[in-house]
């Protein structure tokens, strides 16, 4: 099992603390959705930022809203909105989450996230990818996903498909391969293609969609993670879909990026340090979500890992 934290005395936050925390986060949720809030109904989608909101499917609205995360209590709070916010309960005149019937009614999805983010960290990265999941996405394909051109030929973008080795292990990237690059995914050596049921079984630290989507599982887990780590969570995927986009064979020019050309021995050395970076960064959270989730009835929802 996953060590379960010992009890601690339940923190309770005083007004002006946890309002002062609640327009802190507010700013800083603020300034990382700018973009995409200005844009908003232009037309005009950037291939970095946007991304985030059109893969995953939450508004700048829901990342801005603060939760104190599980058993912290919430003083003088019972005449605010949040006291009908969904998962909260009230005690007098202080508020804290339901964590009890949150985990009632997501029982079997904080069971796969935990067990998921777990088995992830302790594998080893794989740093030999290269980013090479989006050539793959436009191998031998005169359509392409995005509309920013590619920065090298058709021709010349599938021959760095045909000569370097294909190992995807995450169903999200995977799924978007064009048929002729399906079989050259090394990972069919495995019994089993990447899928949405082998999830638990390929995932691993070193992939760049991994680390994104420690995001998506902390919102996911809604209350019962704290603000600051959910925003800590946003930045890393952000932060990686830069790195995704700069490896990719599109020609971002038009948006400022710079490319990691990936297809060079130089490119590759790049993208390994700054992949190395982000499989620590995600990993750290990874650790931090599963510490925000397991102390509450972590004997009936956290999997045995042995």
């Amino acid at each position: 099992m996953v060590p379960i934290p010992p009890s601690t005395p339940t923190p309770r936050l005083p007004r002006s603390e946890w309002l002062e925390r609640e327009r802190e986060h507010q700013d800083r949720a603020d300034a990382a959705t700018r973009g995409r809030r200005e844009r908003a109904g232009t037309g005009r989608t950037h291939p970095v930022d946007d991304f985030l909101f059109t893969y995953y499917p939450f508004r700048p609205g829901l990342l801005r809203r603060w939760h104190p995360g599980a058993n912290v209590v919430l003083e003088n709070a019972a005449h605010e909105e949040r006291a009908t916010w969904k998962w909260y309960l009230t005690d007098g005149d202080d508020v804290s989450v339901d964590v009890a019937a949150f985990h009632t009614r997501n029982e079997r999805s904080i069971r796969f996230i935990v067990g998921l983010l777990t088995r992830t960290a302790q594998r080893a990265g794989n740093f030999g990818c290269f980013g090479l999941h989006e050539w793959a996405m436009v191998y031998r394909q005169g359509e392409h996903r995005h509309e920013s051109p590619l920065r090298l030929s058709q021709g010349d973008t599938d021959a760095v498909v045909e000569t370097h080795r294909i190992s995807c292990t995450h169903f999200d990237a995977f799924r978007f391969f064009t048929p002729a690059a399906v079989d050259l995914n090394s990972e069919q050596a495995h019994p089993v293609l990447p899928s949405r049921e082998n999830q638990p079984t390929l995932e691993q630290p070193g992939c760049l969609h991994a680390g994104m989507d420690v995001y998506k599982w902390a919102i996911k887990l809604g209350p019962l993670i704290p603000g600051d780590l959910l925003l800590d969570c946003f930045d890393l995927a952000r932060d990686i879909r830069e790195l995704d986009m700069q490896a990719s064979p599109y020609d971002l020019g038009d948006w400022g990026t710079v490319p990691v050309a990936i297809e060079t021995p130089a490119g590759k050395a790049e993208y390994v340090r700054r992949q190395r970076g982000f499989t620590e960064r995600s990993n750290e959270l990874r650790a931090r979500v599963v510490a925000a989730v397991t102390p509450d009835r972590a004997a009936e929802s956290v999997p045995d890992l042995r």
